[in-house]
């Protein structure tokens, strides 16, 4: 697994090096991952949106830092969506607003979202499989997320230009 990262980023990511301590958890979140990336039916910028609300809400400094250079360098997102993903502001595009909304919401419930709240996504253009594409990036995130906590990751060179700090 760690050659296959290699050879599609040129290095081992930190993250990666201390998840593979438990091949299982690395095969799922790699699995996870990748089913959210190419089966989610979420545009790239839409994808960042989600993972960077979840890194957020987690406090997890390496993907925050991971996911902003991938949001800017490669999935393009706007720099003022990208800045109030980062900094917890408005997000300026009312559709990668309420995204983000349900995302964080689904998060902070445990997955328990009211009709109301639902129906606010779906009417911002979503359906009811995009609600189970984000639980599936909520699981994926928990899995790096948490374990970049517990190993205090360092932020891998590539990523450094877009350090992060959780706020006090």
């Amino acid at each position: 697994m760690l050659e296959t990262a290699k050879a599609q980023m040129g290095f081992v990511p930190n993250m990666y090096a201390n998840m593979v301590n438990s091949p299982g958890l690395l095969e799922t979140y790699l699995l996870g991952y990748n089913r959210f990336r190419t089966d989610s039916g979420f545009t790239p910028v839409e994808q960042e949106v989600v993972l960077l609300t979840i890194s957020r809400f987690n406090a997890c400094t390496y993907c925050m830092a991971a996911h902003s250079m991938i949001a800017d360098k490669m999935s393009k997102v706007p720099a003022d969506v990208l800045e109030a993903l980062r900094t917890g502001g408005q997000i300026p595009d009312a559709k990668l607003a309420a995204l983000s909304s349900l995302t964080h919401t689904l998060l902070e419930q445990r997955g328990n979202p009211t009709s109301a709240q639902l129906n606010a996504f779906k009417l911002a253009g979503y359906g009811d499989r995009q609600v189970l594409e984000i639980v599936l990036a909520i699981a994926v995130k928990t899995l790096s997320n948490y374990s970049n906590h517990v190993f205090h990751t360092e932020v891998d060179a590539a990523f450094q230009n877009y350090a992060w700090q959780a706020p006090l």
